[in-house]
């Protein structure tokens, strides 16, 4: 993120000595990104981060795809996907390429154990349930709408409250997830343009520090393979950070729309970007205002990304078919648009309640094994004329 934070205690100069009340050091640690010329913070533990007592190899992530399947347009029904295991075991991945995966969890079962991923970033969006992300630097409360950003290498745990959850997550192969650059100024400052700014965004708070003994768990990610480390003590023991990288909330229902007289195309909804994908929030809104507009998407060909909508809910307009939960993937080399009949019922209609989330990649997407059981076989001829 672009705006300084400071949480717990920490030295007035940083690399200095920062004792705890016993007479011993805390543990500074530097958590940044490009080497040392990126955004960083510093940490401060009240153990060695890098002491472990065992690790234990836990196997390949890697999800099985389909090498070759024909082009065409794709509908997933994920309210078919049972629901079982914990926030991040339970992850089923179903369109992926060597940029980002994308997978639904809808857990049954707490998490046990810590998790770090250590080959990009996650990004949750809450579709339903509540409950609070801990991690290395404070709790984040959640809530459904919101999109939780979680950098590389950060340790975290998801804690359901009880009832049903629904989280879908984007996850970055190797880069970084952020605001898009046109938003910002050459500071980091959201610019007046922007459609949500620092206010919007909600930052790690206590409860931050905990010292306890015993065995813990932490399992990580890298390089497609998990490994599980076992440490004596609490991983989340930080008694303070501050600096400009770190995890945080921001709600799709603060995305402030923008309008105009006739449709704006999907980067006017863009919300993040990263590597070779980009992601779009559509929210309720006003729709375009000339007196002969069409108020919903036009034709159009994605001639070099494939178009993936998550639908949340609301009236989804250009769509028949569609239910709440329901993936599309709109692939490269086929134009997509409206339905038979949508744009004629679309005219005069001055307002949409449509709730969705959209990510583009720029790359092909491979569907998994694990999507086969969603797939809507009849999507690719909802083209055709009514009878």
């Amino acid at each position: 993120m672009a705006h300084y934070v400071k949480l717990g205690e920490i030295p007035r100069k940083r690399h200095t000595q920062f004792r705890k009340p016993d007479g011993s050091l805390y543990a500074e640690e530097v958590f940044g990104t490009k080497g040392f010329s990126g955004i960083a913070s510093i940490l401060y533990h009240a153990n060695l981060p890098t002491q472990v007592a065992e690790y234990q190899y836990l196997g390949d992530l890697t999800p099985e795809t389909l090498e070759f399947e024909p082009l065409r347009h794709r509908h997933l029904k994920t309210h078919l996907l049972r629901p079982g295991g914990d926030p991040v075991a339970g992850r089923v991945p179903f369109l992926v390429n060597s940029d980002v995966a994308l997978a639904l969890v809808r857990p049954t079962e707490p998490m046990e154990y810590f998790y770090k991923n250590a080959d990009g970033d996650d990004l949750l969006f809450v579709h339903e349930g509540t409950g609070r992300l801990e991690t290395l630097f404070g709790t984040l409360p959640y809530r459904p709408g919101d999109y939780l950003v979680i950098p590389r290498g950060t340790i975290y745990r998801v804690v359901c409250d009880p009832g049903p959850t629904t989280m879908l997550l984007t996850e970055s192969a190797a880069s970084t997830i952020e605001p898009p650059e046109r938003y910002r100024n050459e500071y980091g400052q959201f610019l007046e343009h922007a459609p949500f700014c620092e206010r919007d965004i909600r930052v790690p708070e206590a409860p931050l520090f905990h010292d306890e003994k015993g065995r813990f768990e932490v399992r990580i990610k890298a390089r497609g393979h998990l490994t599980a480390y076992f440490y004596d003590f609490h991983p989340l023991d930080v008694i303070g950070w501050d600096g400009f990288l770190y995890p945080y909330a921001l709600s799709i229902h603060d995305f402030e729309p923008l309008t105009g007289s006739i449709h704006q195309p999907p980067p006017s909804h863009q919300t993040f970007e990263a590597h070779n994908f980009v992601v779009c929030s559509f929210v309720p809104r006003m729709l375009d205002y000339h007196p002969d507009a069409i108020p919903i998407p036009y034709n159009h060909s994605n001639l070099d990304s494939d178009e993936v909508l998550y639908y949340v809910n609301g009236n989804f307009a250009s769509r028949r078919g569609i239910e709440v939960g329901s993936v599309t993937l709109h692939p490269s080399g086929l134009p997509h648009g409206p339905q038979p009949g949508a744009v004629e019922a679309s005219l005069g209609k001055t307002r949409t309640e449509e709730l969705a989330v959209m990510v583009d990649t720029f790359r092909p997407l491979k569907l998994t094994k694990a999507a086969l059981a969603l797939e809507d076989d009849n999507y690719p001829y909802s083209w055709r004329p009514r009878p």
